[in-house]
């Protein structure tokens, strides 16, 4: 890698030993990828790292030569969602001493920790950053240095920032020395599509299904997809973003989707059109049918098969704030119509803490609250992903949260149904 002399006297240790190591953690890792050089990241940073871990011993290691070191990152970061939310996610006193106690044992200290080294301010945990309302929202065009996958996939996509899908911790390193190697994603080549997605269904595709069978069956690549923006229009508008959202996570956990266009629709796709697609493009076309076959193959891994759910965890990654009152509406709603007055499962809806905050100042939610349905800026993800919490039924219209835990996936009018007590 060609590196300019400032980088080269970093890497000598001009800016003492930490910064030396940083630095040369990060230029390996370009040149492991054939990068030829660092470039500017040209806006805030994203952590995909939020979570105490006690096992965790060598990041909290690294964060405290990092402080002591008095280094900061370049801008202040958010970070993804905590793992933990005792208010509005209550968990057994046996499920609560192992998190507290075991799991995330070291949540306070990693927490200081980021505080100390640039953490944007105690709201700054969630996995969609690039909402308005948290204020990490980049622009097009915009290199970045993230490694939540949802994220990534988001920014890249449905806003034409540049960022490639890298690892925990090379988040950090980046927004520390402000430059990610080039290479991957970063570059007008990396970008073009290696596939052709053929949409051919009778209606709009559920999100998260849609994206699971992309990601399935591109993993890495780049797909360019057509025939979606007759179902979506060619406005990005809050409920189109929201469902590219969704879309985008599903791709990204079922697959390793970083980057996607949507013919008509997204940024690049509407400036470049099929200039994008590479000339041996492979195509995948996607029908009812095809999305039935994809939907029935998920595996159910609860122990017990017709278990009654104890749980519901709705958005993962977070929902908007279109989302959240579409939810809460058709929540209270449904429980008119099969004659109930509270859910028949615990259920959580989860969104940003800025969303969340400015959604409970609202006479929607205090009908929701009625309803028992909590609302979290937890991360679903985490909470399941333990053998005590993952042991129970818990259903989800997440595919990220499906692939990651034991959570059974049912799509949207399906989980309505189920927590309003409705029939078949």
């Amino acid at each position: 890698m060609k590196l300019t002399q400032e980088e080269k006297d970093i890497l000598n240790g001009s800016q003492g030993e930490t910064m030396a190591k940083i630095m040369k953690t990060v230029v390996d890792f370009g040149d492991v990828f054939g990068a030829k050089k660092l470039v500017p990241i040209t806006h805030a940073s994203h952590f995909v790292t939020s979570f105490g871990i006690g096992l965790l011993k060598p990041l909290f290691r690294t964060m405290d030569e990092i402080i002591s070191a008095g280094i900061k990152t370049k801008e202040p970061f958010t970070v993804d969602p905590r793992p933990i939310d005792y208010k509005n996610v209550k968990c057994g006193l046996l499920n609560k001493l192992i998190f507290s106690k075991i799991m995330y044992k070291e949540q306070k200290r990693y927490e200081e920790q980021l505080k100390k080294i640039g953490l944007k301010d105690e709201k700054g945990f969630t996995c969609t950053s690039y909402f308005e309302e948290v204020g990490n929202l980049p622009k097009y065009g915009d290199i970045l240095g993230w490694a939540e996958s949802s994220a990534v996939v988001y920014a890249n996509s449905v806003i034409g920032a540049r960022c490639n899908r890298n690892s925990g911790m090379l988040d950090l390193f980046s927004a520390i020395i402000g430059k990610v190697p080039e290479f991957g994603l970063l570059t007008d080549e990396g970008r073009k599509a290696d596939w052709i997605i053929d949409i051919q269904t009778s209606k709009l595709p559920e999100a998260q299904i849609l994206g699971s069978a992309i990601g399935l069956k591109v993993m890495e690549d780049v797909p360019y997809i057509k025939g979606l923006d007759k179902f979506l229009g060619t406005e990005l508008n809050d409920d189109v973003k929201s469902y590219l959202k969704d879309f985008g996570a599903a791709s990204a956990s079922n697959g390793s989707v970083a980057l996607y266009h949507v013919g008509g629709l997204t940024p690049e796709a509407k400036e470049q059109g099929k200039k994008l697609i590479k000339k041996d493009a492979k195509v995948y076309t996607i029908t009812d049918k095809e999305l039935d076959r994809v939907y029935k193959s998920y595996p159910i891994l609860w122990k017990n098969l017709n278990a009654k759910p104890k749980l519901c965890f709705i958005g993962c990654p977070h929902l908007s704030m279109s989302q959240l009152k579409v939810w809460a509406t058709n929540i209270i709603n449904n429980l008119k119509i099969n004659n109930r007055k509270k859910v028949t499962v615990r259920t959580i809806l989860t969104t940003s803490p800025q969303i969340a905050d400015e959604f409970r100042n609202t006479e929607l939610y205090k009908k929701l609250q009625k309803t028992g349905v909590k609302v979290s800026s937890i991360c679903p993800l985490m909470y399941t992903n333990n053998p005590i919490a993952g042991s129970k039924p818990i259903i989800t219209s997440s595919n990220k949260l499906r692939t990651y835990s034991s959570s059974r996936f049912y799509k949207n009018d399906d989980i309505l149904r189920i927590i309003t007590g409705g029939n078949k």
